[in-house]
């Protein structure tokens, strides 16, 4: 195998930036670019410790006073010789860096080339590889929480603990048949019957934590909707904690919809801003309305906004009956409550089962957010799952929802009467799809795809 390089830190202008460097090669490579400051070669300080000296371009010249630490094979992120560069973060200075690796022998590693490789040589399972880059995306606390679970096995021990209880009774089975004269326990039915139950409640445990786990990590689809001029933008504006949206006293400013996240009450909110839903002649303004009712299909969470300083109007009403429609579940937030409140308890007439809550609010002062963020915390909570057990992975909940089919498959055919040896080709197939999860039994280019996600460098 090739010793590969890459800038590891961003490419922006920083106190430090990051050189790595790994393979069979590192070493001798990293003592043609590096002179430390203590003299010798770098290879020949000890592993694992800080060493300063200068970082030399491809004609031999220093380009920069840094630190560089060397890894040992079998103790290293990628389980091979590995150097690290820190360096002063300068784009030009890791960039010349990075060419004098380079002609020192290395070549550009691939995006997620190193920890592509710490899966190859067995540092990192499959689970704790894909949460590598889902703590690197991870936008919340309780994300990053997750992933870093995952990171530390929390997945894999979870998968493994149902993965070897099938193993156990297939490797049983198997030798009751290769040797029928070996006094070894008969498997009877509601020996195996148990053992599916423990790996069909165990997985539909897991499964049943992605929900969550799709809120955790991508956040909530949130579309904010109302007539015109009741306060969606500011309420946006409000929320992401600068002005986004422009806001204005004319009627029907926001013609399209707009974007953003923000945090409300510890969840992640993707909100959709929009055009106010009213009939209009203006073919703009009517293009924008036809984008607030395709936004309201695919939200997952709707803020309907009212003018609370006013009387419902009936473009309130209309506003109303269409969320009810949509079946989303809908908080009403009443805004302009530095204005004063008018009948505010009209709207939870007719307002369907689909209301959540309603809150008052003011965009202007920020009274009434903190009630808003209780409101979706509350909607969305995080519970008390212990750190890596949500699953947050589209690919690992199909699998694993493979593997809980195939062992409800295995349970119906050891109910029905037919022979062991029919039952565990089901338990194999529950082993494959759980293998799919680690990393155990997983395709080639499967691999190449999921590593494929990663930024260069990582």
């Amino acid at each position: 195998m090739d010793t590969i390089a890459a800038i590891s830190t961003a490419n922006a202008v920083s106190a430090i930036g990051i050189l790595r460097l790994s393979g069979p090669e590192a070493f001798p490579i990293a003592d043609r670019v590096f002179r430390p400051a203590a003299g010798g070669p770098l290879s020949a300080h000890p592993r694992r410790t800080m060493v300063l000296g200068a970082l030399l371009d491809r004609q031999g010249r220093p380009i920069d006073h840094c630190l560089a630490v060397t890894f040992a094979a079998g103790a290293s992120y990628t389980g091979e010789d590995s150097v690290e560069f820190h360096c002063h973060g300068s784009p030009v200075v890791l960039q010349e860096g990075l060419r004098a690796l380079f002609a020192a022998g290395a070549r550009q590693a691939l995006g997620g080339e190193f920890t592509k490789r710490a899966f190859l040589s067995g540092c990192l399972d499959l689970s704790e590889a894909e949460a590598v880059i889902d703590l690197i995306e991870a936008e919340t606390a309780d994300a990053a929480r997750n992933a870093v679970g995952q990171l530390g096995g929390a997945l894999r021990r979870r998968m493994e603990a149902v993965y070897d209880q099938l193993l156990d009774l297939s490797s049983q089975f198997y030798a009751l048949v290769d040797y029928p004269d070996e006094d070894i326990e008969d498997l009877g039915p509601g020996q195996i019957a148990q053992v599916l139950r423990r790996g069909e409640d165990a997985l539909r445990s897991l499964l049943d934590t992605f929900r969550r786990g799709q809120v955790l990590k991508n956040g909530v689809a949130t579309a904010i909707v109302g007539r015109p001029n009741a306060g969606k933008s500011s309420l946006l504006n409000a929320l992401v904690g600068y002005d986004r949206a422009i806001v204005t006293d004319v009627p029907g400013t926001t013609r399209d919809t707009v974007e953003e996240k923000a945090l409300c009450g510890g969840v992640l909110l993707r909100l959709i801003d929009t055009a106010g839903l009213r009939e209009t002649e203006d073919a703009v303004e009517r293009m924008g309305v036809e984008r607030t009712r395709a936004a309201l299909a695919s939200a997952e969470l709707v803020l309907l906004v009212i003018d609370g300083s006013q009387a419902l109007t009936e473009e309130d009403w209309e506003a109303l009956r269409m969320v009810r429609e949509a079946g989303k579940p809908c908080i009403v937030v009443f805004s302009k409550a530095d204005l004063g409140i008018a009948q505010p308890d009209l709207v939870l007439e007719g307002s369907g089962g689909q209301l959540v809550s309603a809150v008052h609010l003011s965009s202007v002062t920020g009274e009434g957010i903190a009630v808003l963020e209780d409101t979706v915390a509350a909607l969305y909570p995080a519970g008390a799952a212990p750190a890596g057990s949500i699953l947050t992975n589209p690919r690992q909940a199909e699998a694993v929802r493979r593997a809980l089919e195939a062992l409800a498959g295995a349970r119906s055919a050891l109910e029905g009467g037919l022979t062991p040896d029919a039952v565990l080709t089901d338990v194999e197939a529950a082993m494959h799809a759980i293998g799919e999860v680690t990393g155990r039994t997983l395709r080639e280019d499967l691999v190449d795809r999921i590593f494929s996600r990663f930024c260069v460098g990582k």
